[in-house]
């Protein structure tokens, strides 16, 4: 396990933490664990991404704080975010952004809004992490940091202790550097705490056992994605292709809609919602806020009640004409980022290229994951993105690792010597 000296130090390097703890917060000697900055711990600030605290003292553990240190894990620290968790890139002006540890002369982003909780695992600096997922949270940084992102549908895991973006749309979940380490947590974190999460618990040994062979998988065609930088879609076909080898029936399909056409009413949403959660929050400590977030916020300032409820319909229209759409399919594949991960200093706050595909499974309520599918020529992570049924996070978490068994990028670390 790293020591706390070396973790505190390359964290520090690569702006990961908020907090180290010393000792590891945990009575066990297992799987090490970091928490994104928006959920609680006891006793320990939560940020939420900024220079004024969301709670300065919480008095309790988020629940799946609580079920990992009850199953043996150790919390070793709190991780950056973006600012109250509304951005994809992984910037933050307020109290910085982390390193992707990919690129150890350029500062490149990281992806958002888990952003330290990705780098973390990335770096080996621990095993697993939590992060949120509102957007693509968890999945985007995943994919930019080259580790597994596993976002379940809601109702799955319990939000209470997470301090909330977009109600509605907001869910929990691990990452870490295999589909089983992914699995396990997820098994740990989910089932029914009397409050939001009220589906039983996922079974991450079902799951893994899984045969995929003979299973059909959608796959967008080209043209119906968001332009893809050409190795990372070289990357995407060889993906696709690997499991067509292990008997997946992969079929070219479009959905119903666009994917455009869900990510707007997303974004909609999340700022609809956030401000109504957050605007008090803004109200008061704006002026010492990343201006970028801000204005995402006031984006639903003047959204009414009515044209919320009017949206909220809609979505819900959404989800049941795309249910019907994925029933013969196992999953949806895409890439994760249509981009690897540019420089920070030439990141442009007013484009979302990072959520282009994740947005969907938020808006439409269903689990997914991004698993590691190899580097570009410049040593960049990409991501395959699997997008299940709702509520069949069992088959995403089956194919992702059937594929990540052949992709031979299980488990591979940047080389932090410069650091």
């Amino acid at each position: 396990m790293v020591s706390a000296g070396e973790r505190r130090r390359l964290g520090e390097r690569l702006h990961a933490f908020t907090q180290v703890f010393d000792p590891p917060l945990g009575t066990s000697h297992g799987p090490t664990f970091a928490i994104k900055d928006l959920i609680d711990v006891a006793g320990v600030p939560t940020g939420g991404g900024g220079v004024v605290p969301l709670d300065a003292a919480p008095k309790d553990h988020a629940v799946a704080v609580q079920r990992l240190l009850d199953a043996g894990y150790l919390a070793v620290g709190k991780t950056h975010t973006v600012e109250l968790a509304f951005g994809g890139w992984g910037t933050n002006r307020s109290v910085g952004a982390p390193w992707n540890p990919w690129d150890g002369a350029v500062h490149r982003a990281p992806g958002g809004s888990s952003s330290g909780s990705a780098v973390a695992v990335a770096s080996g600096l621990c095993e697993v992490a939590l992060g949120t997922d509102t957007g693509g949270s968890i999945r985007i940084p995943a994919a930019a940091c080259g580790v597994v992102g596993l976002k379940p549908g809601r109702g799955l895991v319990s939000t209470r202790g997470v301090h909330d973006l977009a109600p509605s749309l907001d869910t929990l979940g691990p990452l870490a550097r295999s589909v089983a380490d992914a699995a396990r947590v997820l098994e740990v974190i989910s089932g029914p705490d009397g409050g939001g999460a009220v589906r039983p618990r996922f079974e991450a040994a079902t799951a893994l056992a899984m045969d995929v062979r003979g299973w059909k998988v959608a796959v967008l065609p080209m043209e119906a994605m968001p332009a893809i930088d050409p190795q990372v879609a070289e990357l995407y076909q060889a993906a696709v292709g690997a499991l067509a080898v292990l008997g997946v029936e992969i079929e070219t399909a479009r959905t119903p809609r666009p994917f455009a056409d869900y990510f707007i009413p997303n974004g909609w949403l999340m700022a609809a919602e956030g401000w109504r959660v957050r605007g008090p929050h803004i109200a008061t400590n704006g002026e010492l806020m990343d201006r970028w977030v801000v204005k995402r916020f006031e984006a639903g300032r003047s959204v009414t009640d009515a044209e919320l409820a009017r949206a909220l319909a809609r979505r819900a229209d959404d989800q049941r004409e795309f249910q019907d759409w994925m029933a013969p399919y196992g999953a949806l594949l895409s890439p994760t980022l249509p981009i690897p991960a540019p420089p920070i200093e030439d990141v442009d706050e007013t484009a979302s290229p990072f959520s282009a595909m994740t947005r969907a499974g938020n808006y439409l309520n269903l689990p997914a994951a991004s698993v590691p599918m190899g580097l570009t020529d410049g040593g960049l992570p990409a991501g395959l993105q699997i997008m299940g049924r709702m509520a069949d996070e069992a088959s995403v978490v089956a194919l992702a690792a059937a594929y990540e068994a052949v992709s031979g990028w299980n488990g591979r670390r940047p080389d932090l010597s410069a650091f």
